[in-house]
C-alpha cells in the first residue's frame, strides 16, 4: 500500500526591509530544523551592512510548540539526573 508522507518541521527565516512608507517581507531561506534556521539567521545578521534589513525565524504554532515542549522535557530529565 502507501507509506503515509512523514511531515517534517519547516523553519522560515524572513527578511524585513523597511522602507519611509512601508515595510516589505519576503523568504530568505527555508530550513527543516530549527538549529540551520538560527544559522542561516545569524550569518545573514552579521553580512547584512543595510540598517533596513532585519531576519527572524517563523514557523507554525505545532511545531515551535513540539520544540518548546521536547526541550523542556530534555531539560527535566538532565536536571532529574
Amino acid at each position: 500500500m502507501f507509506k503515509k508522507k512523514e511531515e517534517r518541521s519547516v523553519w522560515l527565516v524572513i527578511k524585513k526591509t523597511t522602507y519611509s512608507t512601508f515595510e516589505s517581507h519576503s523568504v530568505a531561506k527555508q530550513a527543516y530544523s530549527l538549529d540551520e534556521a538560527v544559522a542561516f539567521k545569524v550569518s545573514l545578521d552579521q553580512l547584512s551592512d543595510d540598517e533596513r534589513e532585519t531576519y527572524f525565524i517563523a514557523t507554525d504554532v505545532n511545531n515551535a510548540m513540539d520544540k518548546v515542549i521536547s526541550l523542556h522535557n530534555q531539560k527535566v530529565a538532565n536536571d532529574n539526573k
